[in-house]
């Protein structure tokens, strides 16, 4: 039986809609049949979100999240994902809080960077994720040294994502801008980190490994829910 998939989204608007049609479409390219597992969606108010994050109220922001995840799992949701990095940061504490399992992107990233024999790799996303350390201590426990821009490419990068990618704007000259930041960094590979990025690069257009957050995110999501081998730690 498969698992019914419960995703936290609106965190944003774009990347929730990417879940939803990546889950759909992997399961299709695997079966080539529509007996696709049931999904929940629960869209958070991003603007709130996005103010407790830039305004530190811990507190809140995990009491908003579960409240928030809680909500899947009245609705039949066996299982969570958190439609975003930054929530990451307080993957634990919100754990503690729930009733379900709950899949962890940065898990799933790392083991994905594991696989490439990554041993050193660059974290792009928002401001938030990028100055707080969930990433680096979960790649630390797979020998990987991650890196973050510095700070005047997170403004530009954070700008980015909150200006354009965001509200599904994905201009040619920002992907050219994109790129010039990564590759002025010498790292094997680049995590993005935010679930909009994967929107603006792909590995056909990056001269290095491309740890695609959401789409390695979906993927295990759509494993644990059909009970195949799943590689990804889900929630440890």
């Amino acid at each position: 039986m498969k698992k019914t998939i419960g995703i936290l989204g609106g965190i944003s608007l774009a990347s929730t809609i990417q879940y939803y049609k990546k889950i759909t479409d992997l399961y299709y390219e695997r079966y080539n049949d529509y007996y696709y597992p049931e999904i929940r969606i629960n869209s958070l108010d991003f603007q709130y979100f996005t103010d407790l994050e830039n305004e530190h109220r811990t507190e809140e922001y995990i009491n908003y999240i579960v409240k928030g995840i809680h909500a899947l799992e009245k609705s039949g949701a066996e299982f969570v994902i958190m439609g975003a990095n930054s929530p990451h940061s307080v993957f634990n504490e919100v754990l503690n809080k729930i009733n379900v399992p709950m899949i962890s992107i940065v898990e799933s990233t790392a083991k994905r960077a594991t696989e490439l024999k990554l041993s050193k790799v660059l974290l792009t996303g928002i401001k938030y994720t990028m100055q707080a350390t969930f990433y680096q201590e979960v790649f630390k426990k797979y020998n990987i040294e991650v890196i973050t821009p510095n700070e005047a490419h997170q403004d530009e990068i954070n700008s980015i994502i909150f200006n354009e990618l965001v509200i599904n704007i994905f201009a040619d000259k920002t992907r050219k801008r994109m790129l010039d930041i990564v590759q002025s960094y010498h790292v094997e590979g680049v995590i993005l980190g935010c679930t909009e990025l994967p929107l603006l690069i792909t590995q056909n257009i990056c001269p290095i490994p491309v740890l695609d957050t959401l789409s390695l995110h979906a993927k295990a999501a759509l494993d644990f829910s059909l009970n195949e081998e799943y590689k990804s730690l889900s929630f440890t």
